[in-house]
């Protein structure tokens, strides 16, 4: 994926207030089981917590997903999101030196 396409990722106000809230888990969502805290957070919950249908939130994931700033698992029905930190550190060093 090129530097465009991540900054396209990042282009939306929805997808920045995911990786932000997403920084501080315990903080954003403090009502997530404690048995799956280590896996992220659920997408139901990131979807409520932004007022979006499930379907708005889960082309913004995939997109913040296929960007690498973000990882998923699969537990069972649910899915888990969490931030991959030294992606977005590579990223914005990457931009650094563009820049």
């Amino acid at each position: 994926m090129s530097v465009l396409d991540e900054c396209k990722a990042l282009a939306n106000e929805t997808r920045l207030r995911v990786l932000e809230w997403l920084k501080e888990p315990d903080v954003h969502f403090p009502q997530r089981a404690d048995e799956t805290a280590e896996l992220g957070v659920c997408v139901g919950l990131i979807q409520q917590k932004a007022g979006t249908s499930a379907s708005t939130m889960s082309a913004h994931l995939a997109i913040l997903q296929r960007a690498g700033f973000l990882s998923a698992t699969r537990r069972g029905q649910w899915i888990y999101y969490r931030r991959d930190d030294a992606r977005i550190r590579a990223f914005t060093e990457q931009l650094h030196r563009v820049l």
